[in-house]
This record gives C-alpha cells, sequence and structure tokens, in this order.
C-alpha cells in the first residue's frame, strides 16, 4: 500500500530539517537559470535545450537530499552529464504532452502525470535510453496518477499562498515541492507494478 500523500510532504520535510538553506539557494540559482533563458525571446531553444539536464540534475539533487546523501548545489548541473539522454527525454515528453493535449486538455494532462517519474528514473539509472524511461515511468505510474493529481493540487494550494507573500515563499515551496516529488517517485518505486 502507498504512503499517504500527507506523510510524503512530512518526510520530505524531515529530510529538508537543517538543510533548507543549501535547497532553497540550489533551487534559487535553477530558477534563475531557466527563468532567464525561458524571457528571452531569442533563447527559445536554447531554453528547450538545457530544460532536460536541467530538470536531470534537479531530480539528482533531490534525490540525493530526499536519500540523505551528501548534497552540493553543482549537483544540479550533473544532468549536463548525460546531456544527449536528457535532451532526447525532455523533448520526447513535451512531444508526447503536446500530441495526447491536441485531443483534449485532459489527455495532456494524464500524459504529463505519466512521465512525470522520466527524470527521477534516469537519474537512478542512467544506462536507460529515453524512449525506455518514459516507459518505465508511464508503467510505474499506472494506477497513481490521481494520487500524484491530489499532491500537485496541494502544492498549488500553497502556491496560491506563496502569491499572497508576494512571491517570497516560493524560496521555500519549490525545494518543499522538489524533495517530496522524489518522495513520491521512491514511494512509487517500491510499490508492486500494477500492469
Amino acid at each position: 500500500m502507498s504512503t499517504e500523500n500527507s506523510t510524503l510532504m512530512d518526510m520530505a520535510r524531515a529530510s529538508l530539517k537543517g538543510k533548507w538553506p543549501l535547497a532553497i539557494g540550489t533551487f534559487l540559482i535553477y530558477t534563475i537559470i531557466m527563468g532567464s533563458f525561458g524571457a528571452l525571446q531569442k533563447a527559445g531553444v536554447l531554453s528547450l535545450i538545457i530544460a532536460g539536464p536541467m530538470a536531470l540534475g534537479a531530480a539528482i539533487f533531490s534525490l540525493n537530499l530526499s536519500r540523505g546523501k551528501d548534497v552540493q548545489l553543482e549537483q544540479i548541473f550533473d544532468g549536463f552529464k548525460l546531456f544527449s539522454k536528457a535532451l532526447v527525454t525532455h523533448l520526447l515528453i513535451v512531444l508526447y504532452i503536446i500530441l495526447w493535449a491536441l485531443l483534449l486538455i485532459i489527455p495532456g494532462i494524464i500524459a504529463g502525470l505519466s512521465y512525470s517519474l522520466s527524470f527521477y528514473i534516469l537519474a537512478d539509472d542512467p544506462s536507460l535510453r529515453p524512449q525506455e524511461v518514459l516507459e518505465q515511468s508511464k508503467k510505474m505510474m499506472y494506477g497513481y496518477k490521481w494520487k500524484l493529481f491530489g499532491l500537485c493540487m496541494w502544492f498549488l494550494l500553497l502556491a496560491l499562498l506563496c502569491v499572497l507573500t508576494l512571491g517570497i515563499g516560493f524560496l521555500w515551496l519549490i525545494p518543499y515541492a522538489n524533495v517530496t516529488m522524489a518522495k513520491f517517485y521512491e514511494d512509487v518505486k517500491n510499490q508492486p507494478m500494477l500492469i
């Protein structure tokens, strides 16, 4: 039986205890880098190119923090060590979500949930090919999409509260959400696959 979302959130807070400054600093730099490339109109393609390796780096950092391992700010750049796999994985995720979203918004959301564990899987097993990573994420998420959707709704509510703090609350929310997602991955990974 999978762990309740509230318990996963508690576990994430416990993992972050004493590491909040490092986590906040790391995800602040991550957000600044991604936001800078996203804001530049001419950097649209460049933003798409670095999004995969940066997402993999964020997954590596979050998993290490979640598992109580040594964490360093530089780990958010570790995704560039697997640049081509991270890039192709990201491009495939974007392509599949867009294709499903063309049908309707709901299939696009379901696709996004299905592929949400991809970078955590790649962080754990860099030998997998991008298509294998996506297939494994899809299999692992079978029966857990609604649970993840509920977790996302919690963080959406917290994000609305962060807006009331003029955005300052996002300094804590972004690391908290990423480490909780790492805990979610660990929990689902340890469950028997339903298909």
